[in-house]
Formats: structure tokens, C-alpha cells, sequence
């Protein structure tokens, strides 16, 4: 009877039972914090502080001179930004010269590095090569040297008497003038099929103060020459990422895929490529926003010229607030390059994301399946 009476007291609707406190495992949500405070201070002191601080500086007229923080600097709201978009001058179309430059530099120079870099990973991953260190070490050894070396010895390759020109002269090929000539590939090529001039319905008007014929320009030669600079030093970076993804796929599928009787070119597309795709994922999304960031390259070969046509909005960045001294300007126009970096990886992140099949649809609810007896 007492037995029974302590049960229905237990089990008496809407009284839960206590929970012990004490014991080892009671600090661990404190000992935790104080494990991770020395990172959060330095990350929040180093990175988010100065975030917060270039954010303000954005909204504010600061010539560099004294401090952003006072009373003294005129604060102008989302001036800067709307110079950039809506205010037809000079700062709009600098800006959107650099974002035409840069769509057609990531255009090319991501799915160029991707495909290289996976083609050296199936090369050096291939279990009959011999010398595999070697060709690795080669193969990676332009990743890890220094961008302005590499970019000064670019200069001198491509010069109007530079080893390219007078390779292309043995062929019987003119040299173009690499960072003289401002005019686009497009335009060069239609100028080979005798359209000279632009017609006017690509002159009269276009987006964001360009013209459809500006757009339609394609990147100069001196923008080829930093994109095949860029191609060839990165490419050995993303090789072995590719390369870490190729050694995880099981030897056994691709086996048995060879026993069922597929080609080659078949066991890649069905077997190997689903398999790496978060690597393909990771290599796309790294390429992505490290293309959107370039600097260096153009900093040391070109800055920005001839005639703005391998200006980014890195560069332009730098240029507005330590050349011209309009650190609002600047910073608005990094961030804005923040949020096409943010926007564009969630973009992409939706495109490759993996469909999962076995997750039930909203409003669909599991059966219970019966226990047997």
C-alpha cells in the first residue's frame, strides 16, 4: 500500500522531477566560457572592433586626419554609398568600371584555376605515376611564392620585347602592347571581323553610367596576363585540396564500377565527381572570394591602368582613401565588396548544396511503425 502510494505521488501529473545539482559535470558551461574568453577577446579586439570602427568610418567624411571618433568629422550617412549607385560623376563610374573588370576577371579565372587544379589532383593522384613528391612539389611550389616576385617577373615576360611577344613573333604573331593597349578582347576581336566602331544602340545608354558597349568590352590584354598569373599561382593550392578529396573516394567503387563496364570519363562523372563535392564546393567558394579580392597583382603590374581596365574594387578601395585621402569612401566601398562577396557565396552555397532525398517534406508527418509482440 505504501509502495503504491509514493508510485502515484511520483508520477502526479505536472511535477517533474528534480535534477541533481552538483557534482563534475555542474561548471562545465563556466569552465567552457573561460576556455574560449582569450579567443573571443582577441577576435573581438583584432577583427569585429575594427569592423565596427571602418563601418562608422563609411558613414562619415574623414580625410585621415585626427581621429574618425570626434565631433569634428562631419558625418555624412549613406552619402558615400549612394555615390557609388545613384549620383551620375567620376566616383560611380570608377566604381563600376572596377566591378566590370572584376565580373569578367572572376568569370574567367575561377572555373580556369577549378578545372587546372582538379586536372593536376587526377594526374599526381594516379597510382602508376612514378616521382609523385616531385611532381607535387612543382606543381605547388608557385603557391608559396612571394606574389610580388612572381608578379615583377610577369612584367618582364610580358613586355612589348618580353619573352611572350617574341615567342608569339617565332609564329609569325604581332605581340599586342600588354599594358598600353586599353582596348577589350571583344573589342579586339571585333575589330578582326571589321566592326571598328561601336553601333549607337550600345552607345546611347547602359546601366550604372557605362555604356552596353563598355560592358561588352571583355578584360584587356593586361588583365589577361594578371588572370594567367593568378591561374598559375593558385592552381597548386586547390590541387591539393582536390587532392585530399581524391585519396578519400573508396578504390572499391571505382572498381566495381570499372567490373560494370563503365569508361573512363564515366566512373569520373558518376562516381568520382559526386564524391568530391564539397571539395568542389570548398575550391569554388575560396576562388570566388579570393578573386573578388584581388590587389597585389594589380597593385604591383598595372595599378589599375591602361585607362582603368584592370581596376578592381580592391584596388579602388586603396586608391580612394590613402591616394586621394576619402577614407568614407574607402570603407563604403570595401564593404559594398564584403556584401557582393557574402551574397554571391550564398549563392553559390544554394547551387551546390546537396539535395537530400530522405528528408520528409513539411507537413508530412513519420508513421509509428507497430512493435511486434
Amino acid at each position: 500500500m505504501a509502495t503504491e502510494t509514493l508510485t502515484a505521488v511520483a508520477t502526479t501529473p505536472g511535477s517533474e522531477p528534480r535534477r541533481r545539482r552538483g557534482g563534475i559535470r555542474s561548471n562545465e558551461t563556466v569552465a567552457g566560457w573561460l576556455f574560449v574568453a582569450p579567443v573571443i577577446v582577441i577576435l573581438g579586439l583584432f577583427l569585429l572592433l575594427p569592423i565596427l570602427m571602418a563601418l562608422w568610418v563609411s558613414l562619415t567624411d574623414w580625410n585621415g586626419q585626427g581621429s574618425p571618433f570626434t565631433g569634428d568629422v562631419p558625418f555624412v550617412g549613406a552619402d558615400n554609398y549612394t555615390r557609388l549607385f545613384a549620383e551620375d560623376g567620376l566616383a560611380r563610374r570608377d566604381f563600376m568600371t572596377s566591378i566590370r573588370n572584376n565580373i569578367y576577371y572572376v568569370a574567367i579565372v575561377v572555373p580556369a584555376q577549378t578545372v587546372l587544379a582538379l586536372g593536376l589532383a587526377l594526374v599526381v593522384n594516379n597510382r602508376m605515376l612514378k616521382g609523385k613528391s616531385f611532381f607535387r612539389s612543382a606543381f605547388y611550389f608557385p603557391s608559396v611564392t612571394s606574389s610580388v616576385a612572381i608578379s615583377v617577373v610577369f612584367l618582364f615576360l610580358f613586355a612589348n620585347s618580353g619573352a611572350v611577344n617574341a615567342l608569339l613573333g617565332f609564329f609569325g604573331i604581332d605581340g599586342p602592347e600588354w599594358f598600353a593597349d586599353s582596348r577589350g578582347v571583344l573589342h579586339l576581336l571585333f575589330g578582326v571581323v571589321g566592326v571598328d566602331s561601336p553601333p549607337a544602340a550600345l552607345t546611347d545608354g547602359g546601366p550604372f553610367g557605362l555604356t552596353w558597349w563598355d560592358w561588352l568590352a571583355g578584360p584587356s590584354v593586361a588583365m589577361i596576363s594578371i588572370i594567367t598569373l593568378v591561374v598559375w599561382t593558385t592552381s597548386g593550392t586547390f590541387m591539393l585540396m582536390f587532392l585530399a578529396g581524391l585519396q578519400n573516394v573508396p578504390v572499391a567503387l571505382d572498381e566495381a564500377s570499372t567490373l560494370d563496364g563503365a569508361s573512363r570519363w564515366q566512373r569520373f562523372r558518376h562516381v568520382t565527381l559526386p564524391l568530391i563535392r564539397p571539395t568542389t564546393f570548398l575550391v569554388l567558394t575560396l576562388g570566388m572570394i579570393g578573386s573578388w579580392q584581388v590587389f597585389d597583382q594589380v597593385y604591383v603590374m598595372s595599378q589599375g591602368d591602361p585607362a582603368k581596365t584592370t581596376l578592381t574594387p580592391a584596388y579602388l578601395s586603396y586608391r580612394t582613401a590613402f591616394r586621394d585621402f576619402d577614407y568614407g569612401s574607402g570603407a563604403a566601398i570595401s564593404f559594398v565588396l564584403f556584401l557582393i562577396i557574402i551574397v554571391l557565396t550564398l549563392i553559390q552555397r544554394r547551387v551546390l548544396a546537396e539535395r537530400d532525398t530522405d528528408r520528409p517534406r513539411r507537413g508530412w508527418r513519420r508513421r509509428r511503425v507497430p512493435e511486434r509482440s
